[in-house]
């Protein structure tokens, strides 16, 4: 959603989002609901944009324009070349039918007013009908529903899974449940709006005051169109999703969407039952027991009913959007009730507060939360010649009792593309920081969709700009559209160096989905090398992974123009854990199998000549 980082930075915005936190947990390792002996890859896909063929590329073009991706467009083909890729999980994002600009009327679907959708193709986190999807991605918008449900199992045939979005702070302003099972009503159907909170309400509302449109960007840039003029019919005014309480939003605000309410008083308290003392220790089926006799605010019921109805569709998983403006008892409530009906559920929360990931992991029951503000935020400081990388050890240090759960990522629709100016500068550059993200912890790794071949980002799109791929607007993805080939999928009009970093790409995840050391233990060798070799130059990263049957030492590189050469030193702890007596032993680089290097161990130190080129690193297997 365009400006949340804005929003996450300021932390001000609404009591609501303190009304979420507890102290920091002091607690012994939870218990392990979603463990698994392999490194699990998503990849996420901006399901619109995916595949889209055409290349003109007109800011603020219409649909007929610039073009539009299908779910048909994901074919047993493409499905077969991101598995291939080194891919475990698809996130789909974007596929709940939200407010867009475009007449579906002859489907039966009301027109959304450009002065409250954000761009022409409308922000995925405005969601308009929970019980459909998205008329856009479909051939025949009559039959979207099951054009979607033909790609849940083309996606399961294909041996992947897939999570969707879920977004539950918010909604868009104009929400109409189309498609909603038989009993269940629209989101503030039964509300009292005569006044601002009621804990069956959905909304918050600003009783006997008028809604009035933000000031800001012309609707579709001067385009005429019947419903820009001025007004939107909202009486009384809601709260605005990132819990605005003005009649009238800042253009910076989230406009198009309007807050749920999830028994949060205004003045911040709830009102709702807690958790007792003791429950970040509990299972998912305590937590759905304890629920089962609590009374809980409707909203509660309303997004639980949400998830089930994707759940039983086959939908494998949830991506939740600011999941912590919302509180944790909620989450308790409907992730124990997924789990039951599906324990291998995948849950990703979008969480970027440190000092809340471990109440949202082990009170809230989430699986994965994002590592952004910790892993991500560093290692672009990095490559941005901002910062050192030997703090990355003080940030694993400080998440070890947590990291599997702390998913890992450098690209995705909120950030600017690893491969733009902005960032890395080039795709290359940002290798080094793909093997640290992907290698340095037992998480998830996800990628997102056209960074395995160098997209930049370099569009102006219209309300979307340049450095991040529009989420907003009807667009083309040029890198990811030389690799789909018009609908081939065989990357036949990449250049060299594109198809050289798509062979990169798949080496490393495909390593990484394979490697039982990358779920094993971590310990970093940085310190001892930094400390204690001369010729340890400032841009290098160390540390070691390993299990019981496989012995792993990772070198990152993140000089983009030096050659590095120097003697690596693996302290004698490590070479007392690995079990190694005096000798010499073979390094091999597993990403090309192609550069060696002796180990050898003496006094109950080990050693290794190195020589690593700039933006290189080096995956090192003992044998």
């Amino acid at each position: 959603m365009i400006n949340k980082r804005f929003f996450v930075t300021g932390m001000a915005v609404t009591l609501l989002f303190t009304a979420c936190k507890t102290q920091d947990l002091k607690m012994s390792t939870p218990i392990k609901e979603h463990d698994t002996d392999k490194k699990i890859v998503v990849y996420q896909v901006f399901t619109r944009l995916f595949g889209n063929k055409n290349t003109t590329n007109k800011p603020w073009g219409t649909i007929e324009e610039n073009g539009v991706g299908k779910f048909n467009d994901f074919t047993d083909k493409a499905l077969h070349e991101i598995k291939d890729l080194g891919v475990t999980y698809i996130w789909y994002t974007g596929v709940p039918h939200h407010a867009l600009v475009h007449d579906y009327t002859a489907y039966g679907i009301s027109n959304d007013d450009p002065e409250v959708v954000k761009g022409r193709a409308g922000s995925p986190y405005a969601v308009k009908d929970y019980y459909n999807v998205n008329p856009d991605l479909a051939v025949n918008p009559a039959n979207r529903l099951q054009e979607f449900e033909d790609l849940i199992a083309r996606t399961h045939k294909a041996d992947l899974k897939l999570i969707i979005d879920i977004v539950p702070n918010h909604i868009a302003r104009k929400y109409e449940g189309k498609s909603n099972p038989e009993g269940v009503k629209d989101f503030g159907a039964n509300d009292n709006v005569n006044v601002e909170y009621d804990r069956n309400n959905n909304f918050y509302y600003i009783p006997n005051e008028h809604f009035l449109i933000p000031d800001g960007d012309i609707p579709l840039n001067g385009e005429k169109n019947d419903l820009i003029d001025g007004k939107f019919d909202e009486n009384p005014a809601k709260w605005t999703g990132n819990g605005s309480r003005k009649v009238k939003p800042d253009q910076n605000d989230w406009y198009e969407t309007v807050k749920v309410n999830y028994g949060i008083r205004p003045d911040g308290s709830k009102d709702f039952p807690e958790l007792p003392v003791g429950f970040d220790q509990k299972s998912y089926k305590e937590h759905f027991t304890f629920w089962q006799d609590k009374e809980v605010p409707d909203s509660w019921k309303k997004f639980r009913a949400i998830a089930l109805y994707w759940t039983a569709k086959g939908v494998d998983g949830f991506r939740y959007d600011m999941a912590e403006m919302v509180p944790y008892e909620f989450w308790s409530y409907m992730n124990s009730a997924i789990k039951m009906k599906n324990p291998n559920a995948f849950l990703l929360a979008e969480v970027y507060n440190p000092n809340e990931y471990r109440n949202y992991i082990r009170l809230g029951k989430m699986d994965y939360l994002y590592d952004k503000v910790e892993t991500y935020d560093k290692l672009k400081d990095v490559i941005r010649g901002k910062s050192s990388p030997d703090g990355l050890s003080d940030i694993q240090k400080g998440m070890a009792d947590i990291e599997h759960h702390m998913l890992h990522f450098l690209d995705n629709h909120d950030e600017q593309r690893l491969a733009s100016p902005e960032f890395a500068g080039t795709p290359e550059r940002g290798k080094p920081l793909m093997v640290v993200s992907t290698t340095i912890s037992t998480s998830p790794t996800m990628i997102y969709f056209g960074q395995e071949v160098g997209e930049a980002g370099n569009e102006d799109a219209g309300f979307g700009k340049r450095s991040r791929t529009s989420i907003f607007d009807y667009i083309g993805v040029p890198n990811h559209q030389r690799w789909m080939n018009e609908g081939k999928f065989d990357g036949g009009k990449l250049s060299d160096s594109e198809k050289k970093l798509r062979v990169f790409y798949k080496r490393l995840l495909n390593f990484s989905i394979n490697s039982s050391a990358l779920m094993g233990s971590f310990q970093e060798i940085q310190s001892v090398n930094r400390e204690n070799n001369a010729g340890y130059d400032p841009l290098l990263y160390s540390y070691v992974r390993w299990s019981e049957n496989q012995k792993l030492v990772v070198i990152a590189n993140f000089s983009s123009d030096k050659t590095s050469e120097f003697e690596l030193k693996i302290p004698s702890d490590i070479i007392s854990k690995w079990n190694l007596k005096e000798g010499e032993y073979q390094l091999t680089d597993q990403l090309y199998q192609i550069k060696k290097f002796a180990l050898k161990v003496q006094n109950g130190e080990g050693k290794a000549k190195i020589s690593i080129e700039p933006s290189e690193s080096l995956i090192l297997e003992l044998k």
